[in-house]
C-alpha cells in the first residue's frame, strides 16, 4: 500500500496500535504451562476489545488468531494445547485488521530462564531490525535493506533463513514488494514515499534451511537451528521511517 492520503495514515496507525498493544499484552503471558491455544484466545479476545480482527484466518483460512512458532519453528505455527517450557523461545506474530486496514509485527520471547545463545538470537533479530531501519529512505534499494539485514545478523554469529522475509503491507496482509533479509538478486525494486511495508528480520542459529510441517502451515528449520523473528510495520518517508507498531 502507498500512502496517498491523511485519512490513510490515521487508519493504519490506528491498526497498528492495536498490533503493538495486543503484542505487549501477550508477551506478559509467556510463561511455563500456558498453552499457545490459550495465548491465541487472549489474542483473540484483547483485538476484540479494540473493534479490531486478526487477519490470517479472513484472508487465509488459517486456524487461529495469531501464528504462535516455539524454538526451531520460524514463521506460521498453529494455536495448540502445547504448553510453553521454561527455556523455550516463542514467537509471537501478529496481523491485525481495523477498519479496513492492515498491521502486522511479531515478537520474540525467551521463557527464563533461557540459554545464553538463545537470548543472543533473540537479540539479533532486533539488532537486524535496528540495522533495516537506518537504512530505510525513499529512494533505496530493497537489496541494501537486504544487505543491512544479513550483515548485522551475521556480526551476530547467526544466519537469515534466505526465503523468509518481509513484504509491503496496508491493505491486505501480504502486498508487493517483497522485503528481503539478504540482498536477493533477484529484486531489484526500490522504496518510494508513503510505502507502507512489514520488515522482518527471521534469524536462526542452524544452516537457515527449512520444511514444511504436514499440517500444511508450519515452517521449521531442517536442521533444528532455533529462530528468532522481530518485526514491524513501517512507512518509508524521505527521512526517517514512521513506525507503526513500536510499543
Amino acid at each position: 500500500m502507498t500512502i496517498t492520503r491523511d485519512e490513510q495514515l490515521e487508519g493504519l496507525r490506528r491498526a497498528g496500535r492495536v498490533v503493538a498493544e495486543v503484542l505487549a499484552e501477550l508477551e506478559g503471558h509467556v510463561e511455563p504451562g500456558i498453552t499457545t491455544l490459550e495465548l491465541d484466545a487472549l489474542a483473540a479476545a484483547a483485538l476484540a476489545a479494540r473493534d479490531a480482527e486478526a487477519a490470517p484466518p479472513i484472508v487465509y483460512g488459517f486456524p487461529g488468531s495469531i501464528c504462535i512458532s516455539v524454538n526451531d519453528e520460524a514463521v506460521h505455527g498453529i494455536p495448540s494445547r502445547r504448553a510453553v517450557a521454561a527455556g523455550d523461545l516463542v514467537k509471537l506474530d501478529l496481523v491485525a485488521v481495523r477498519d479496513g486496514y492492515y498491521a502486522d509485527a511479531a515478537r520474540s520471547v525467551v521463557v527464563p530462564p533461557g540459554a545464553e545463545e538463545v537470548r543472543r538470537l533473540a537479540v539479533s533479530a532486533r539488532h537486524a531490525f535496528g540495522a533495516a531501519l537506518r537504512s530505510i529512505r525513499a529512494g533505496v534499494s530493497l537489496q541494501k535493506v537486504g544487505r543491512a539485514i544479513e550483515r548485522s545478523t551475521r556480526k551476530d554469529g547467526f544466519r537469515v533463513i534466505p526465503e523468509l522475509g518481509g513484504h509491503g503491507v496496508g491493505g491486505s496482509i501480504h502486498e508487493e514488494p517483497h522485503v528481503p533479509n539478504f540482498p536477493h538478486p533477484g529484486v531489484r525494486g526500490r522504496l518510494h514515499e508513503g510505502l507502507v511495508i512489514a520488515v522482518e528480520p527471521i534469524v536462526t542459529s542452524g544452516s537457515g534451511e527449512i520444511v514444511e510441517d504436514d499440517d500444511g502451515w508450519t515452517i521449521r528449520t531442517r536442521d533444528g537451528g532455533w529462530v528468532a523473528h522481530y518485526e514491524n510495520t513501517l512507512v518509508v518517508t524521505r527521512g526517517r521511517p514512521l513506525l507503526l507498531t513500536a510499543a
